[in-house]
């Protein structure tokens, strides 16, 4: 489980492909705090440490993981959001997040406000986002500003622009959503009611 709050970013170093897996290197200030089998939330995917070597760490995404989240796209330089799974008692400060992608949207506006960023998405799923609930953006937890039908916004502070890879997005950008899970479970309650 994790909260939405990056830790840092993570730079792409070394991309492998083994039939339809493919082995991804990273490098951040914390490697050498990371355990082989460690889940690491990488751009809101949960993935699993398989090697570590000197500041460069590893990770496998299987097919089912590019085809549902962004990282297909990755290139060598890349810079993902990166946050370590939630320790037990630590404090939630965004809210709860699985890691598990649902699907990637696209930016379709960005928009200078006085003091923040409006960043508009669209995407195509069947989860829907309310007006002041959460939704997870690359692994960034974020409130939903304005949620209409396939459709959202959400308002950057620019100390989230600066310290994720926010700063990095333009329209047509592919990014990462993973939808509130107590929203997935009401909307699958009242589909079988």
């Amino acid at each position: 489980m994790f909260t939405g709050i990056i830790e840092t970013l993570a730079s792409v170093e070394r991309i492998e492909k083994e039939g339809t897996n493919v082995h991804f290197t990273f490098s951040c200030n914390f490697t050498n705090e990371l355990k082989i089998d460690q889940s690491v939330a990488h751009n809101g995917t949960c993935l699993t440490v398989i090697a570590i070597e000197g500041n460069n760490y590893t990770l496998t995404a299987i097919e089912e993981t590019l085809i549902r989240t962004n990282l297909g796209l990755l290139e060598v330089g890349d810079v993902v959001n990166l946050e370590r799974c939630t320790k037990v008692g630590s404090r939630l400060d965004g809210h709860i997040v699985q890691g598990h992608v649902d699907t990637v949207g696209t930016c379709v506006d960005i928009i200078e406000m006085d003091g923040s960023t409006e960043f508009v998405f669209e995407y195509d799923y069947d989860d829907v986002t309310v007006s002041k609930g959460s939704v997870t953006i690359n692994g960034v937890s974020l409130t939903v500003v304005q949620s209409e039908d396939k459709l959202f916004s959400v308002h950057i502070i620019p100390y989230t622009i600066e310290h994720t890879n926010f700063h990095t997005l333009k329209k047509g950008s592919k990014v990462n959503l993973e939808f509130d899970i107590i929203g997935k479970y009401v909307r699958k309650m009242m589909n079988h009611s």
